[in-house]
Protein backbone atom coordinates (compact mmCIF):
# COMPACT_ATOMS: atom_id res chain seq x y z
CA UNK A 1 0.00 0.00 0.00
CA UNK A 2 1.19 3.52 -1.55
CA UNK A 3 0.65 7.40 0.01
CA UNK A 4 -1.90 8.56 -2.27
CA UNK A 5 0.69 11.85 -1.87
CA UNK A 6 4.27 10.55 -2.14
CA UNK A 7 3.60 7.20 -4.20
CA UNK A 8 5.89 5.38 -1.32
CA UNK A 9 5.09 2.91 1.53
CA UNK A 10 4.18 5.44 4.52
CA UNK A 11 6.19 4.62 7.45
CA UNK A 12 2.66 6.78 9.55
CA UNK A 13 0.00 5.24 7.38
CA UNK A 14 -3.37 7.03 7.96
CA UNK A 15 -6.96 6.57 6.34
CA UNK A 16 -9.38 9.41 5.27
CA UNK A 17 -12.90 8.21 6.62
CA UNK A 18 -14.62 10.27 3.68
CA UNK A 19 -12.56 9.36 1.13
CA UNK A 20 -10.59 6.04 2.23
CA UNK A 21 -7.06 6.89 0.81
CA UNK A 22 -3.89 6.35 2.27
CA UNK A 23 -1.41 9.32 2.99
CA UNK A 24 1.75 9.30 4.85
CA UNK A 25 0.81 11.08 8.15
CA UNK A 26 3.11 13.96 8.23
CA UNK A 27 2.29 14.47 4.85
CA UNK A 28 -1.69 14.94 5.36
CA UNK A 29 -0.97 16.50 8.58
CA UNK A 30 0.76 19.72 6.60
CA UNK A 31 -1.46 19.18 3.81
CA UNK A 32 -4.27 19.74 5.57
CA UNK A 33 -3.17 22.71 7.51
CA UNK A 34 -1.72 24.90 4.66
CA UNK A 35 -5.21 24.26 2.50
CA UNK A 36 -7.78 22.30 4.66
CA UNK A 37 -9.03 20.03 1.96
CA UNK A 38 -8.07 16.14 0.36
CA UNK A 39 -5.38 16.40 -1.93
CA UNK A 40 -6.75 13.93 -4.10
CA UNK A 41 -10.83 14.24 -3.88
CA UNK A 42 -10.65 18.54 -3.09
CA UNK A 43 -13.01 17.95 -0.46
CA UNK A 44 -13.05 19.38 2.59
CA UNK A 45 -11.08 17.72 5.29
CA UNK A 46 -10.05 18.01 8.89
CA UNK A 47 -7.73 15.77 11.20
CA UNK A 48 -10.84 14.88 12.54
CA UNK A 49 -11.32 13.07 9.51
CA UNK A 50 -8.15 10.58 9.48
CA UNK A 51 -7.90 7.65 11.47
CA UNK A 52 -4.61 6.17 12.36
CA UNK A 53 -3.81 2.69 10.78
CA UNK A 54 -2.26 0.43 13.09
CA UNK A 55 0.84 -1.83 11.72
CA UNK A 56 3.86 -4.06 12.62
CA UNK A 57 7.09 -1.80 12.01
CA UNK A 58 7.99 -1.20 8.24
CA UNK A 59 11.83 -2.17 7.27
CA UNK A 60 12.17 -0.93 3.65
CA UNK A 61 14.42 -3.07 1.33
CA UNK A 62 17.19 -1.79 -0.54
CA UNK A 63 16.69 -0.95 -4.17
CA UNK A 64 18.97 -3.32 -6.25
CA UNK A 65 20.94 -0.41 -7.38
CA UNK A 66 21.49 1.03 -4.41
CA UNK A 67 23.22 -2.56 -3.27
CA UNK A 68 26.56 -1.48 -4.69
CA UNK A 69 28.49 1.16 -5.18
CA UNK A 70 27.93 1.94 -9.40
CA UNK A 71 24.56 1.61 -9.04
CA UNK A 72 24.59 4.20 -6.26
CA UNK A 73 26.95 5.95 -8.66
CA UNK A 74 23.92 5.96 -11.07
CA UNK A 75 21.68 7.00 -9.30
CA UNK A 76 23.26 10.00 -8.09
CA UNK A 77 23.95 10.47 -12.17
CA UNK A 78 20.83 10.65 -12.51
CA UNK A 79 19.89 13.10 -9.76
CA UNK A 80 21.77 15.32 -11.14
CA UNK A 81 21.45 15.17 -14.85
CA UNK A 82 17.34 15.88 -13.60
CA UNK A 83 18.56 18.73 -11.52
CA UNK A 84 20.31 20.44 -14.61
CA UNK A 85 17.68 19.76 -16.62
CA UNK A 86 15.45 21.85 -14.15
CA UNK A 87 17.44 24.52 -13.67
CA UNK A 88 17.85 25.19 -17.42
CA UNK A 89 14.11 25.27 -17.89
CA UNK A 90 14.16 27.66 -15.05
CA UNK A 91 16.70 30.15 -16.45
CA UNK A 92 14.77 29.83 -19.96
CA UNK A 93 11.68 30.68 -17.86
CA UNK A 94 13.13 33.54 -16.31
CA UNK A 95 15.06 34.88 -19.46
CA UNK A 96 11.00 34.43 -21.17
CA UNK A 97 9.65 36.35 -17.85
CA UNK A 98 12.30 39.49 -18.22
CA UNK A 99 11.75 39.86 -21.77
CA UNK A 100 8.12 40.29 -21.16
CA UNK A 101 8.73 42.67 -18.13
CA UNK A 102 10.83 44.71 -20.55
CA UNK A 103 8.58 44.99 -22.95
CA UNK A 104 5.72 45.79 -20.49
CA UNK A 105 7.74 48.33 -19.07
CA UNK A 106 8.36 49.86 -22.38
CA UNK A 107 4.77 49.82 -23.41
CA UNK A 108 4.24 51.53 -20.31
CA UNK A 109 6.53 54.43 -20.36
CA UNK A 110 5.42 54.59 -24.55
CA UNK A 111 2.12 54.90 -22.64
CA UNK A 112 2.85 57.49 -20.55
CA UNK A 113 4.51 59.99 -23.20
CA UNK A 114 1.45 59.95 -25.58
CA UNK A 115 -0.63 60.57 -22.20
CA UNK A 116 1.48 63.47 -21.30
CA UNK A 117 1.88 64.73 -25.17
CA UNK A 118 -2.36 64.59 -25.44
CA UNK A 119 -2.77 66.33 -21.99
CA UNK A 120 -0.28 68.91 -23.54
CA UNK A 121 -2.45 69.43 -26.58
CA UNK A 122 -5.29 70.00 -24.66
CA UNK A 123 -4.45 72.33 -22.39
CA UNK A 124 -3.08 74.54 -25.13
CA UNK A 125 -6.41 73.96 -27.32
CA UNK A 126 -8.39 74.92 -24.06
CA UNK A 127 -6.00 77.72 -23.78
CA UNK A 128 -6.48 79.05 -27.55
CA UNK A 129 -10.19 78.45 -26.96
CA UNK A 130 -10.47 80.57 -24.24
CA UNK A 131 -8.51 83.02 -25.86
CA UNK A 132 -10.89 83.21 -28.69
CA UNK A 133 -13.48 83.76 -26.58
CA UNK A 134 -12.17 86.15 -25.05
CA UNK A 135 -11.92 87.74 -28.09
CA UNK A 136 -15.35 87.58 -29.43
CA UNK A 137 -17.35 90.41 -29.55
CA UNK A 138 -19.88 91.50 -26.30
CA UNK A 139 -22.88 89.73 -28.19
CA UNK A 140 -23.69 88.47 -31.84
CA UNK A 141 -25.80 91.70 -32.71
CA UNK A 142 -22.88 93.68 -31.98
CA UNK A 143 -21.44 91.84 -34.30
CA UNK A 144 -24.10 91.69 -37.32
CA UNK A 145 -24.28 95.77 -36.40
CA UNK A 146 -20.73 96.07 -36.96
CA UNK A 147 -20.69 93.72 -40.17
CA UNK A 148 -23.33 95.72 -41.43
CA UNK A 149 -22.03 99.48 -40.76
CA UNK A 150 -19.11 98.50 -42.65
CA UNK A 151 -20.33 97.09 -45.50
CA UNK A 152 -20.53 99.59 -48.65
CA UNK A 153 -20.93 98.46 -52.26
CA UNK A 154 -20.79 94.47 -51.10
CA UNK A 155 -16.80 95.54 -50.03
CA UNK A 156 -15.73 96.09 -46.35
CA UNK A 157 -14.97 99.24 -45.94
CA UNK A 158 -13.51 99.81 -42.57
CA UNK A 159 -11.58 102.72 -41.83
CA UNK A 160 -9.33 100.82 -40.15
CA UNK A 161 -8.37 98.72 -42.48
CA UNK A 162 -7.56 101.05 -45.38
CA UNK A 163 -4.28 102.35 -46.49
CA UNK A 164 -3.31 105.68 -47.19
CA UNK A 165 0.03 106.36 -49.25
CA UNK A 166 3.17 104.88 -47.37
CA UNK A 167 1.02 102.30 -46.28
CA UNK A 168 0.04 103.84 -43.35
CA UNK A 169 -3.71 103.34 -41.85
CA UNK A 170 -6.44 105.86 -42.46
CA UNK A 171 -7.74 106.99 -38.89
CA UNK A 172 -11.12 108.48 -38.95
CA UNK A 173 -9.68 111.26 -36.26
CA UNK A 174 -11.11 112.91 -33.56
CA UNK A 175 -14.62 114.07 -34.70
CA UNK A 176 -16.14 117.45 -33.90
CA UNK A 177 -18.38 116.02 -31.00
CA UNK A 178 -15.78 114.54 -29.61
CA UNK A 179 -14.18 117.94 -29.63
CA UNK A 180 -17.23 119.26 -28.31
CA UNK A 181 -16.88 116.64 -25.54
CA UNK A 182 -13.71 117.15 -24.20
CA UNK A 183 -13.86 120.68 -24.64
CA UNK A 184 -16.81 120.26 -22.35
CA UNK A 185 -15.28 118.07 -19.97
CA UNK A 186 -11.93 120.51 -19.63
CA UNK A 187 -14.60 123.25 -18.57
CA UNK A 188 -16.46 121.30 -15.93
CA UNK A 189 -13.99 120.47 -14.21
CA UNK A 190 -11.65 123.46 -14.34
CA UNK A 191 -14.64 124.99 -12.80
CA UNK A 192 -14.70 122.42 -9.71
CA UNK A 193 -11.15 122.53 -9.88
CA UNK A 194 -11.38 126.66 -8.11
CA UNK A 195 -13.93 125.72 -5.19
CA UNK A 196 -12.47 122.22 -4.41
CA UNK A 197 -10.75 122.20 -0.93
CA UNK A 198 -8.33 119.73 -0.04
CA UNK A 199 -10.76 117.05 1.60
CA UNK A 200 -11.32 116.71 5.49
CA UNK A 201 -10.87 113.12 5.40
CA UNK A 202 -7.09 113.32 3.93
CA UNK A 203 -4.42 111.86 5.52
CA UNK A 204 -1.88 114.28 7.84
CA UNK A 205 1.23 115.14 7.39
CA UNK A 206 1.91 113.18 10.72
CA UNK A 207 0.51 110.06 9.91
CA UNK A 208 1.93 109.14 6.86
CA UNK A 209 5.62 109.46 8.80
CA UNK A 210 4.25 106.56 10.77
CA UNK A 211 2.78 104.32 7.75
CA UNK A 212 5.06 100.98 8.03
CA UNK A 213 4.66 98.14 5.75
CA UNK A 214 1.54 96.37 6.97
CA UNK A 215 1.53 93.25 4.02
CA UNK A 216 3.04 91.65 1.44
CA UNK A 217 1.06 89.24 -1.11
CA UNK A 218 2.71 87.52 -3.30
CA UNK A 219 0.72 87.41 -6.33
CA UNK A 220 2.33 86.74 -9.38
CA UNK A 221 4.48 83.77 -10.50
CA UNK A 222 7.83 82.62 -9.18
CA UNK A 223 9.79 81.56 -12.04
CA UNK A 224 9.40 85.37 -13.87
CA UNK A 225 8.87 87.68 -10.67
CA UNK A 226 8.32 91.85 -11.16
CA UNK A 227 5.49 93.83 -11.01
CA UNK A 228 5.92 96.60 -13.93
CA UNK A 229 2.57 98.54 -13.17
CA UNK A 230 0.24 99.42 -10.27
CA UNK A 231 -3.20 100.75 -10.55
CA UNK A 232 -5.94 101.42 -8.09
CA UNK A 233 -10.13 102.07 -8.34
CA UNK A 234 -10.86 105.23 -7.71
CA UNK A 235 -14.47 104.30 -6.22
CA UNK A 236 -13.53 100.56 -5.10
CA UNK A 237 -10.55 99.32 -2.56
CA UNK A 238 -9.51 97.46 -5.46
CA UNK A 239 -5.79 96.82 -6.74
CA UNK A 240 -4.52 95.63 -10.19
CA UNK A 241 -0.97 94.69 -11.47
CA UNK A 242 1.21 94.21 -14.37
CA UNK A 243 3.64 91.47 -14.23
CA UNK A 244 6.93 90.48 -16.02
CA UNK A 245 5.08 86.81 -15.69
CA UNK A 246 2.31 88.19 -18.70
CA UNK A 247 -0.42 88.40 -16.48
CA UNK A 248 -2.59 91.04 -14.66
CA UNK A 249 -3.67 90.29 -11.04
CA UNK A 250 -6.99 92.12 -10.02
CA UNK A 251 -6.73 92.49 -5.80
CA UNK A 252 -9.28 93.14 -3.72
CA UNK A 253 -7.69 95.42 -0.43
CA UNK A 254 -9.64 94.52 2.45
CA UNK A 255 -9.73 90.83 2.27
CA UNK A 256 -6.37 90.13 0.83
CA UNK A 257 -8.00 88.01 -1.95
CA UNK A 258 -7.37 87.48 -5.42
CA UNK A 259 -9.97 88.31 -7.33
CA UNK A 260 -9.10 87.65 -10.78
CA UNK A 261 -5.80 86.80 -12.94
CA UNK A 262 -6.21 87.86 -16.07
CA UNK A 263 -3.94 85.96 -18.92
CA UNK A 264 -3.84 86.81 -22.67
CA UNK A 265 -1.04 88.52 -23.43
CA UNK A 266 2.24 86.74 -24.31
CA UNK A 267 4.66 88.66 -22.97
CA UNK A 268 5.31 91.28 -19.94
CA UNK A 269 2.28 93.85 -18.71
CA UNK A 270 3.99 96.93 -18.81
CA UNK A 271 0.48 99.02 -18.03
CA UNK A 272 -2.67 98.60 -16.37
CA UNK A 273 -5.37 101.07 -15.71
CA UNK A 274 -9.11 101.28 -14.32
CA UNK A 275 -11.60 102.88 -16.21
CA UNK A 276 -14.47 104.23 -13.62
CA UNK A 277 -17.36 103.13 -15.19
CA UNK A 278 -18.72 99.77 -17.28
CA UNK A 279 -16.27 98.25 -15.11
CA UNK A 280 -13.56 98.32 -17.47
CA UNK A 281 -9.75 97.54 -17.51
CA UNK A 282 -6.89 98.00 -19.76
CA UNK A 283 -3.59 96.48 -20.22
CA UNK A 284 -0.39 96.93 -22.37
CA UNK A 285 1.91 94.70 -22.73
CA UNK A 286 5.41 94.08 -24.57
CA UNK A 287 3.60 92.20 -27.12
CA UNK A 288 2.34 95.19 -29.14
CA UNK A 289 -1.13 95.20 -28.18
CA UNK A 290 -3.69 96.40 -25.57
CA UNK A 291 -6.87 94.72 -24.11
CA UNK A 292 -9.70 96.18 -22.82
CA UNK A 293 -11.57 93.91 -20.36
CA UNK A 294 -15.44 94.34 -19.37
CA UNK A 295 -15.63 92.66 -15.40
CA UNK A 296 -18.78 90.47 -14.67
CA UNK A 297 -21.08 90.43 -11.53
CA UNK A 298 -19.27 87.07 -10.47
CA UNK A 299 -15.90 88.92 -10.51
CA UNK A 300 -14.61 87.77 -13.92
CA UNK A 301 -13.04 89.74 -16.56
CA UNK A 302 -13.72 88.91 -20.24
CA UNK A 303 -11.51 90.49 -23.08
CA UNK A 304 -13.88 92.77 -24.92
CA UNK A 305 -11.34 94.45 -27.16
CA UNK A 306 -7.93 93.26 -28.58
CA UNK A 307 -5.89 96.55 -30.05
CA UNK A 308 -3.48 95.92 -32.69
CA UNK A 309 -2.56 99.26 -33.71
CA UNK A 310 1.23 99.42 -32.57
CA UNK A 311 3.95 98.07 -34.24
CA UNK A 312 6.60 97.61 -30.62
CA UNK A 313 5.81 97.52 -26.96
CA UNK A 314 3.24 99.43 -25.98
CA UNK A 315 4.72 101.23 -22.54
CA UNK A 316 2.11 103.45 -21.05
CA UNK A 317 -1.49 104.16 -20.79
CA UNK A 318 -3.80 106.99 -19.46
CA UNK A 319 -7.54 107.45 -19.46
CA UNK A 320 -9.34 110.95 -20.24
CA UNK A 321 -11.20 112.36 -17.70
CA UNK A 322 -14.28 111.65 -19.57
CA UNK A 323 -13.67 107.73 -18.97
CA UNK A 324 -14.66 106.88 -22.63
CA UNK A 325 -11.15 107.55 -24.28
CA UNK A 326 -7.79 106.46 -23.61
CA UNK A 327 -4.07 106.89 -25.22
CA UNK A 328 -1.62 104.36 -25.42
CA UNK A 329 2.07 105.07 -26.17
CA UNK A 330 4.52 102.72 -27.66
CA UNK A 331 8.35 102.55 -28.28
CA UNK A 332 6.97 102.64 -31.82
CA UNK A 333 7.17 106.36 -31.43
CA UNK A 334 3.62 106.61 -32.12
CA UNK A 335 0.81 107.26 -29.64
CA UNK A 336 -2.90 106.27 -30.23
CA UNK A 337 -6.43 107.60 -28.93
CA UNK A 338 -9.09 105.34 -28.78
CA UNK A 339 -12.94 105.38 -28.26
CA UNK A 340 -13.21 102.50 -25.38
CA UNK A 341 -16.49 100.89 -26.06
CA UNK A 342 -15.93 100.52 -29.90
CA UNK A 343 -12.58 99.77 -29.03
CA UNK A 344 -11.77 102.05 -32.77
CA UNK A 345 -8.37 104.06 -33.04
CA UNK A 346 -9.28 107.77 -33.58
CA UNK A 347 -5.80 108.72 -34.42
CA UNK A 348 -2.41 107.70 -34.50
CA UNK A 349 -0.15 110.62 -33.66
CA UNK A 350 4.00 109.82 -34.53
CA UNK A 351 6.76 112.37 -33.65
CA UNK A 352 6.94 114.72 -37.05
CA UNK A 353 10.86 115.91 -35.71
CA UNK A 354 12.35 112.97 -36.81
CA UNK A 355 13.19 111.85 -33.09
CA UNK A 356 13.93 107.52 -33.40
CA UNK A 357 12.99 107.40 -29.70
CA UNK A 358 10.22 105.75 -28.75
CA UNK A 359 7.50 106.64 -25.66
CA UNK A 360 8.16 105.48 -22.73
CA UNK A 361 5.37 106.94 -20.36
CA UNK A 362 2.36 109.24 -21.05
CA UNK A 363 -0.44 110.48 -18.92
CA UNK A 364 -3.66 112.94 -19.10
CA UNK A 365 -3.66 116.44 -17.77
CA UNK A 366 -6.62 116.08 -15.19
CA UNK A 367 -8.55 118.37 -17.18
CA UNK A 368 -8.15 116.34 -19.96
CA UNK A 369 -7.31 118.43 -23.20
CA UNK A 370 -3.38 117.69 -22.79
CA UNK A 371 -1.46 115.17 -23.13
CA UNK A 372 2.10 114.66 -21.69
CA UNK A 373 4.59 111.77 -23.39
CA UNK A 374 8.17 110.71 -21.92
CA UNK A 375 10.47 109.40 -24.73
CA UNK A 376 13.40 107.03 -24.54
CA UNK A 377 15.41 109.71 -25.55
CA UNK A 378 14.69 111.71 -22.10
CA UNK A 379 12.49 114.45 -23.47
CA UNK A 380 8.77 115.42 -22.40
CA UNK A 381 6.25 116.45 -24.50
CA UNK A 382 3.28 118.35 -24.49
CA UNK A 383 0.38 118.05 -26.89
CA UNK A 384 -2.81 119.79 -27.26
CA UNK A 385 -5.62 116.98 -27.77
CA UNK A 386 -7.77 118.43 -30.00
CA UNK A 387 -5.11 119.59 -32.73
CA UNK A 388 -2.66 116.69 -32.06
CA UNK A 389 -0.31 118.83 -32.09
CA UNK A 390 3.08 119.24 -30.60
CA UNK A 391 2.59 122.84 -27.89
CA UNK A 392 5.57 121.88 -25.23
CA UNK A 393 8.80 120.17 -25.03
CA UNK A 394 10.63 119.84 -22.15
CA UNK A 395 14.36 118.39 -21.88
CA UNK A 396 17.27 118.17 -19.11
CA UNK A 397 16.55 114.55 -18.09
CA UNK A 398 19.10 111.70 -18.73
CA UNK A 399 17.86 108.68 -19.57
CA UNK A 400 14.51 107.16 -21.00
CA UNK A 401 11.67 108.92 -19.09
CA UNK A 402 10.34 106.21 -17.21
CA UNK A 403 7.12 108.34 -15.73
CA UNK A 404 5.23 111.11 -15.03
CA UNK A 405 2.37 112.71 -13.44
CA UNK A 406 -0.07 115.89 -13.54
CA UNK A 407 -0.95 117.10 -10.14
CA UNK A 408 -4.62 117.92 -9.28
CA UNK A 409 -4.20 121.56 -8.66
CA UNK A 410 -3.38 121.41 -12.70
CA UNK A 411 0.13 123.01 -12.91
CA UNK A 412 2.60 121.09 -11.89
CA UNK A 413 4.15 118.00 -13.72
CA UNK A 414 6.39 115.07 -12.45
CA UNK A 415 8.62 113.23 -14.66
CA UNK A 416 11.09 110.50 -13.62
CA UNK A 417 14.10 109.61 -15.43
CA UNK A 418 17.41 108.13 -14.77
CA UNK A 419 18.60 111.18 -13.23
CA UNK A 420 15.94 111.72 -10.49
CA UNK A 421 12.38 113.47 -10.92
CA UNK A 422 11.83 117.23 -12.62
CA UNK A 423 8.61 119.07 -11.82
CA UNK A 424 7.88 121.39 -14.38
CA UNK A 425 5.53 124.10 -13.91
CA UNK A 426 3.02 124.50 -16.79
CA UNK A 427 2.40 127.99 -15.99
CA UNK A 428 5.23 129.12 -17.76
CA UNK A 429 6.87 125.73 -18.93
CA UNK A 430 9.92 125.84 -17.18
CA UNK A 431 11.91 122.93 -14.51
CA UNK A 432 11.48 124.67 -10.71
CA UNK A 433 12.82 122.08 -8.79
CA UNK A 434 14.87 118.64 -9.37
CA UNK A 435 14.92 115.45 -6.94
CA UNK A 436 17.94 113.01 -7.46
CA UNK A 437 17.21 110.78 -4.57
CA UNK A 438 19.55 108.22 -5.85
CA UNK A 439 23.52 107.58 -7.38
CA UNK A 440 23.77 107.37 -10.63
CA UNK A 441 23.70 104.35 -11.75
CA UNK A 442 19.62 104.03 -9.91
CA UNK A 443 17.25 105.04 -11.89
CA UNK A 444 13.93 106.58 -10.68
CA UNK A 445 11.51 104.56 -11.93
CA UNK A 446 8.07 105.85 -10.61
CA UNK A 447 6.16 109.03 -9.86
CA UNK A 448 2.99 109.73 -8.75
CA UNK A 449 0.80 112.40 -7.16
CA UNK A 450 -1.82 111.56 -4.59
CA UNK A 451 -5.38 112.17 -5.80
CA UNK A 452 -5.49 115.51 -3.87
CA UNK A 453 -2.69 116.97 -4.68
CA UNK A 454 -1.06 117.17 -1.53
CA UNK A 455 2.04 114.33 -1.78
CA UNK A 456 4.35 113.04 -4.17
CA UNK A 457 5.80 109.42 -4.03
CA UNK A 458 8.73 108.23 -5.68
CA UNK A 459 10.02 105.42 -6.46
CA UNK A 460 13.67 103.84 -7.24
CA UNK A 461 16.06 101.45 -4.89
CA UNK A 462 13.53 102.95 -1.69
CA UNK A 463 10.40 104.89 -1.74
CA UNK A 464 10.12 108.69 -0.93
CA UNK A 465 7.32 110.45 -0.34
CA UNK A 466 7.65 114.82 -0.43
CA UNK A 467 5.19 117.16 0.95
CA UNK A 468 4.05 119.08 -2.01
CA UNK A 469 4.49 122.95 -1.48
CA UNK A 470 4.66 125.90 -3.92
CA UNK A 471 6.89 127.05 -6.36
CA UNK A 472 9.50 128.79 -4.27
CA UNK A 473 8.84 126.60 -1.02
CA UNK A 474 11.06 123.64 -0.28
CA UNK A 475 9.04 120.75 -1.17
CA UNK A 476 10.12 118.23 2.27
CA UNK A 477 10.92 114.73 2.50
CA UNK A 478 8.47 113.16 5.02
CA UNK A 479 8.88 109.40 4.82
CA UNK A 480 11.68 106.93 3.46
CA UNK A 481 10.44 103.64 2.75
CA UNK A 482 13.27 101.03 2.49
CA UNK A 483 12.99 98.23 -0.50
CA UNK A 484 11.99 95.35 1.36
CA UNK A 485 11.96 93.23 -1.45
CA UNK A 486 15.66 92.85 -1.73
CA UNK A 487 15.66 93.66 -5.42
CA UNK A 488 16.72 96.82 -5.07
CA UNK A 489 14.50 98.20 -7.31
CA UNK A 490 10.88 99.62 -6.74
CA UNK A 491 8.93 99.79 -9.84
CA UNK A 492 6.08 101.24 -9.47
CA UNK A 493 4.05 103.58 -6.42
CA UNK A 494 0.30 104.50 -6.24
CA UNK A 495 -1.40 106.44 -3.47
CA UNK A 496 -5.09 104.82 -2.08
CA UNK A 497 -7.71 107.16 -1.37
CA UNK A 498 -7.37 109.88 0.50
CA UNK A 499 -3.68 108.46 0.96
CA UNK A 500 -4.80 106.18 3.75
CA UNK A 501 -2.69 103.61 2.31
CA UNK A 502 0.53 103.23 -0.63
CA UNK A 503 0.71 100.23 -3.24
CA UNK A 504 4.60 99.07 -4.36
CA UNK A 505 5.57 96.91 -6.64
CA UNK A 506 9.01 95.80 -6.84
CA UNK A 507 11.08 93.69 -8.94
CA UNK A 508 9.98 90.49 -7.11
CA UNK A 509 6.41 88.86 -7.40
CA UNK A 510 4.64 91.05 -4.28
CA UNK A 511 2.58 93.57 -3.76
CA UNK A 512 3.25 95.56 -0.37
CA UNK A 513 1.14 97.80 1.29
CA UNK A 514 2.27 100.36 3.34
CA UNK A 515 -0.12 102.61 6.27
CA UNK A 516 -0.83 103.06 9.64
CA UNK A 517 -1.10 99.56 11.74
CA UNK A 518 -5.06 99.36 12.69
CA UNK A 519 -6.35 100.69 9.58
CA UNK A 520 -7.72 97.63 8.36
CA UNK A 521 -5.10 95.88 7.27
CA UNK A 522 -3.76 93.30 8.17
CA UNK A 523 0.01 92.38 8.65
CA UNK A 524 1.27 89.28 7.01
Amino acid sequence: MFCSISGVVPEEPVVSKKSGLLFERRLIERHISDYGKCPVTQEPLTMDDIVLVKTSEIVKPRSSQAASIPGLLGIFQNEWDGLMLSTFALEQQLHMARQELSHALYQHDAACRVIARLKKERDEARLLLSQAERQIPMSASAVAAANASALSNGKRAAEDEELGPGGKKIRPGISADIIVELTDCNSKLSQERKKRQIPPTLAPVDALERYTQLSSHPLHKTNKPGILSVDIHPSKDVIATGGVDTSAVIFDHPSGQILSTLSGHSKKVTSVKFVPRDELFITGSADKTVRVWQGSENGNYDCRHILKDHTAEVQAITIHATHNYCVTASLDNTWCFYDLSSGLCLTQVGDASGSEGGYTSAAFHPDGLILGTGTSDSLVRIWDVKSQSNVAKFDGHIGPVTAMSFSENGYFLATSAHDGVKLWDLRKLKNFRTFTPYDSVTPTSSVEFDHSGCYLAIAGSDIRVYQVASVKAEWNCIKTFPDLSGTGKATCVKFGSDAKYMAVGSMDRNLRIFGLPGDGAEES
